[in-house]
């Protein structure tokens, strides 16, 4: 498969890769046909994602979506969020193959649980 520069530069350069030591939240998603696993930390203050971190085992567009998911999510309310789409990560990263296209629904995944979490969570930092 060809790759556009933009999911090779996430891929051989990943942004905010790594864990939180006290997270607001933390999720883990899998996609249970190819296995890419994506693991999300964030820490929410005044309502918006102050940090966000991940780890991915998973194929290029995989470790890609998920590093410019980071990106997209940090600075945004919870509500914001929620406006992120699989076409604005694929735009983001100037497109990914059609058999690629389960990397950016990890990602969405992933994102979506963290904001329910985020949402449901007990934590005053979580923000609500």
């Amino acid at each position: 498969m060809i790759y556009s520069e933009k999911v090779l530069e996430h891929f051989h350069h990943p942004r905010n890769v790594g864990e939180i030591e006290r997270p607001s939240a933390v999720v883990e998603v899998t996609n249970p046909v190819c296995g890419d696993v994506l693991k999300l930390w964030a820490v929410v203050e005044d309502g918006r994602i102050a940090e966000i971190k991940f780890k991915c085992e998973g194929c290029i567009p995989a470790v890609a979506a998920s590093s410019c998911l980071t990106e997209a999510a940090r600075g945004k309310s919870l509500d914001e969020l929620g406006a992120i789409t699989t076409v604005q990560i694929e735009a983001a990263l100037g497109g990914l193959p059609p058999a690629s296209h389960h990397a950016s629904e990890l990602a969405l995944a992933a994102l979506s649980r963290l904001g329910e979490d985020l949402r449901h969570s007990p934590r005053e930092d979580a923000g609500s």
